[in-house]
């Protein structure tokens, strides 16, 4: 069956059929398409604001609720259990309809949680949480066998993390619904399903000195075919919101702690529930404080890092290739960092991350690796 989402543009930035996507922008039309994009992100930061602040209000009084976890896909439970907490499907958060950012009424502590998050939000900088510039893919993307899911841990080993990722059109400044999120990362000791070692030739490469490869080895064959760990793809539901069950991602050498992500706005879903991708609109990587980064690098399996008393996890700052400088955009506007929230008490509890993706939907992209 093929799915193909036609979305209206209401406001125009320039028309881009093909794109060539870049570490960074290196021509003068470049960089003109990353500051427009820049621009119209920034003229849709207000609702950017609310449409985040919506989400981590409707989950914390979701948790407030009590309902039991289901980690596979988020799913209601049919009884609610007192003390434990859940994420619940999409529509369940949003059974309003609205955005409102009036708070509940139902207990003190529920208002006090709700206008919390409104006025943390509402003061922040207002492309808080916005991840638009486009970045390399990097080598390691499968581009067909990605499964169709929200849970992509199977059985690794790690901190369970859940990711809110939103995606608003800057055309429009509203979120998009039915666009596919496609998420891929490392595990725990930084190693990405289906490229499990160096090639033979390579087994002894030490990582490059100097120069934007600083600290990177060549790319690990794809050997396990079978392997889709870590990898999957949702769509966004009606209100453009994806939500994935995961573990905190591991690093290897010469790159800080991430994600990647693309997002498809057409594509051909399989009969074995994989997809192939049609048009792409946006390719990122996301990232994380790296405060946070150092207390997880404390926590079993990642203390199993096979660099870790060797080279250590490479910081944000040091990223190889300027990936994370470069999400940033051209004047360093946007943040790919996700905003962290604790599930419990502490953090081997688990966290939910909040993140919003400003794409344009009227890009197609050229961004299939080509390393």
């Amino acid at each position: 069956m093929v799915r193909a989402h036609s979305l209206t543009i209401l406001l125009g930035l320039a028309s881009v059929t093909t794109i060539s996507a870049h570490q960074e922008p290196k021509t003068d039309a470049e960089v003109e398409t990353q500051r427009a994009l820049q621009r119209a992100a920034y003229y849709c930061a207000p609702a950017v604001g609310e449409f985040t602040a919506a989400r981590k209000r409707a989950w914390q009084q979701q948790v407030l609720s009590g309902l039991p976890l289901n980690q596979a896909a988020f799913a209601p439970a049919s009884m609610p259990s007192a003390g434990n907490p859940s994420l619940p499907i999409n529509e369940d958060l949003f059974a309003s309809g609205t955005y409102s950012s009036d708070s509940q009424n139902e207990t003190g502590k529920q208002q006090i949680l709700a206008c919390d998050v409104v006025e943390e939000e509402t003061v922040t900088q207002n492309n808080t949480c916005v991840l638009t510039p486009i970045v390399t893919e990097g080598p390691y993307y499968h581009k067909s066998g990605h499964p169709i899911r929200q849970n992509i841990a199977e059985y690794q080993i790690g901190l369970l993390t859940y990711l809110d990722i939103g995606v608003i059109d800057v055309n429009t400044c509203k979120p998009l619904p039915n666009v596919l999120v496609d998420i891929w990362q490392a595990n725990a000791t930084g190693h990405y399903a289906g490229h499990p070692e160096p090639a033979p030739h390579l087994a002894n490469e030490q990582p490059q000195v100097g120069g934007k490869r600083s600290g990177l080895l060549s790319a690990f064959p794809r050997t396990q075919f079978h392997e889709q760990w870590l990898r999957g793809a949702w769509q966004t539901n009606s209100h453009g919101v994806a939500r994935f069950t995961t573990i905190f991602p591991g690093y290897y050498t010469g790159r800080a702690t991430h994600i990647h992500t693309k997002v498809f706005t057409s594509w051909t879903e399989n009969p074995n529930g994989t997809f192939d991708g049609g048009k792409l609109s946006h390719v990122g990587q996301f990232f994380f404080e790296d405060d946070l980064n150092s207390q997880v690098d404390k926590m079993y399996p990642y203390v199993e890092n096979p660099i870790r008393d060797i080279r250590g996890r490479t910081r944000n700052w040091r990223d190889s290739l300027n990936i994370f400088e470069d999400s940033h955009g051209p004047e360093g506007e946007y943040n790919p960092v996700f905003r962290m929230n604790l599930l419990g008490g502490v953090i081997n509890q688990g966290l939910v991350g909040f993140i919003t993706m400003g794409i344009n939907s009227s890009y197609e992209l050229d961004n299939w690796w080509k390393g």
